[in-house]
């Protein structure tokens, strides 16, 4: 393994990104407020046929509660239907390996996890997921719940854009934007890249492979090896574009068929993260200042690449229990052999600080501090990038914090834009940046006091306080990934994750709204001597450090009893 290799290879990718997401910025920006290129006219006659299909006046916007409520019942609708799909997919056509329905309690939680953008997964897709239901209800949620996102950060810019005014768009000219615009063409393109890489796109029955030396199971004999097919590029792409991360296997993106090469691992780690940085260049050009997007783009990078280096350096000097034993070289266990060390932490730490829940590697492995670094950055709340449209959000809410804290200590109001930051701003935020964390604290504390939450947890001590707090953190925070090692498909599981969900995704949107229906109508302040810039290095720093204040306060004495503890026992020499 060589360090100075991974650096380069780090230091390459995210040049790359800075690159190319200010291009995608100005071209989303573009799209939403209606200046569509020339060579995009076809997909435009497509949109106007749409509209005049479906009713729709483009040129009427809707006020905040007329948008929320178009928002909440669209994905109610969906929600619905998907749950109805995957508790009757038996009976539905393309049902590939005689799959049997889910059981309610899972089909609720799996419903709640795509609508919610979380795909989360207690269950495995190749044995408990039909063609059709991946196809019209999965990867269909994966569109709708990332267009979901998108149309409300649309919501909170314009609200910092315009001026005393109630309307912020129209929902529905928003969303079919999204989807024709942006998140079909990527994907699109997306999922041909891969499909050159190997990742399989079909329709065709399971195969059966003969093993090059049988071995015995219990009493059987086992000499074949049963493997599954499916559509798995179009869903991948979808999938990791959408920040969604519903693997179309149960090994999600470590399994061959979804990530077969170390180009295309890199290139699914790219487009994690591409439209969540891009979207960040998008506000600064919608509210007609760069340099606010430059600012955001810098202080999630700083402490993404800060949070990866934490986790790298761990994972590099690995268990000193296991180097006892005499086991030289790097540390991989829990990492993709075929990525290496360096591959599987560009990814990982992308895939949590991004919110998509996609996984190359196996946490519940990495040391007690690896681990502890995809859980903080999770428990971050949706800032650090965080998942499409959710973490410029969520990012705005924690620097409205950072900006009425530096008012009340310089004894000015706080101003943020051109737009004073008052009551209903602060209140709305901090909803926002808390609800997750209290979200999962409560039903961690709810799983450790009951036998139906105790009785998942395989791993005694620390590790297996870990897994549950990093279960409930995952669904929380919307992102999806998780330990492993926790038994999660059982009712108590299935309901109190799905709730989270619902809980992480809709309050904070709830909120957002609220927030942007007071910033809409104020009016513009001009700078003046005493404003505090919030684009300076020293403002960014100030972010920095309320981001870690905030996060702190929330999860560290959850964390001192688990992967600190952990930690402190491995260096003792002590494995429970």
């Amino acid at each position: 393994m060589n360090v100075f290799l991974d650096i380069f290879s780090f230091a390459l990718f995210f040049g790359i990104l800075t690159v190319v997401s200010p291009f995608l910025g100005k071209y989303m920006a573009d799209v939403y407020e209606g200046n569509i290129y020339k060579f995009l006219k076809p997909i435009r006659y497509l949109e106007n046929a749409i509209y005049k299909i479906l009713g729709i006046d483009e040129s009427k916007e809707m006020n905040w509660k007329e948008y929320l409520y178009a928002l909440l019942s669209f994905n109610f609708l969906g929600f619905l239907i998907l749950f109805l799909t995957l508790l009757f997919q038996k009976y539905l056509p393309l049902n590939q390996y005689n799959i049997p329905n889910m059981s309610w309690d899972l089909a609720f939680n799996t419903a709640a996890s795509f609508v919610t953008n979380t795909n989360w997964q207690a269950y495995a897709g190749e044995t408990q997921a039909t063609y059709f239901s991946q196809m019209t209800g999965l990867a269909l949620q994966n569109f709708l719940s990332a267009a979901s996102g998108i149309v409300v950060a649309l919501v909170l810019i314009r609200a910092f854009a315009r001026k005393n005014t109630v309307y912020l768009g129209n929902f529905f000219v928003d969303f079919t934007r999204t989807i024709l615009y942006v998140l079909l063409p990527l994907s699109f393109f997306s999922a041909l890249f891969l499909v050159s890489q190997g990742v399989i796109q079909n329709f065709s029955h399971y195969k059966s492979a003969e093993l090059l030396e049988a071995f015995k199971n219990g009493k059987d004999i086992i000499t074949h090896q049963i493997l599954p097919m499916g559509p798995v590029a179009s869903q991948e792409a979808i999938k990791l574009l959408g920040t969604n991360g519903g693997g179309f296997f149960n090994a999600n993106s470590a399994h061959p068929f979804e990530n077969p090469t170390p180009l295309s691992n890199v290139f699914e780690a790219f487009i994690i993260i591409l439209i969540p940085a891009s979207l960040v260049f998008t506000f600064g050009y919608m509210i007609k200042d760069k340099r606010q997007g430059w600012f955001l783009y810098s202080v999630m990078l700083f402490v993404l690449l800060l949070m990866m280096g934490i986790g790298y350096y761990f994972e590099y000097y690995g268990n000193p229990i296991v180097k006892k034993l005499g086991v030289e070289g790097p540390y991989l266990i829990g990492k993709e052999l075929r990525f290496g060390m360096g591959g599987t932490m560009l990814f990982s730490s992308i895939t949590t600080a991004v919110s998509c829940g996609a996984v190359d590697g196996m946490f519940d492995s990495f040391t007690p501090l690896g681990g502890l670094v995809p859980m903080s950055l999770i428990s971050l709340g949706e800032i650090i990038f965080g998942g499409v449209g959710s973490g410029l959000y969520g990012m705005l809410a924690m620097i409205i914090i950072a900006v009425f804290v530096a008012g009340l200590m310089i004894g000015r109001t706080p101003e943020y834009l051109n737009k004073k930051i008052e009551a209903k701003e602060m209140w709305s935020s901090v909803i926002i940046t808390l609800v997750a964390g209290v979200t999962s604290l409560l039903l961690t504390t709810l799983a450790l006091y009951t036998k139906w939450g105790l009785s998942s947890i395989s791993n005694p001590g620390p590790h297996g306080l870990s897994e549950v707090l990093y279960a409930y953190i995952s669904a929380s925070n919307n992102n999806g990934s998780a330990f492993a090692g926790l038994n999660a498909n059982t009712v108590f599981y299935n309901i109190t994750t799905g709730l989270a969900m619902l809980i992480g995704r809709f309050v904070p949107i709830v909120a957002v709204f609220y927030m942007a229906s007071s910033l809409s109508l104020k009016k513009h302040i001009p700078p003046s001597p005493g404003t505090l810039p919030t684009h300076t290095l020293v403002f960014g720093v100030w972010v920095v450090f309320i981001i870690i204040v905030v996060g702190a306060l929330t999860f560290l004495p959850a964390f001192s009893l688990g992967p600190i503890l952990e930690h402190m026992l491995m260096l003792k020499g002590v494995t429970l």
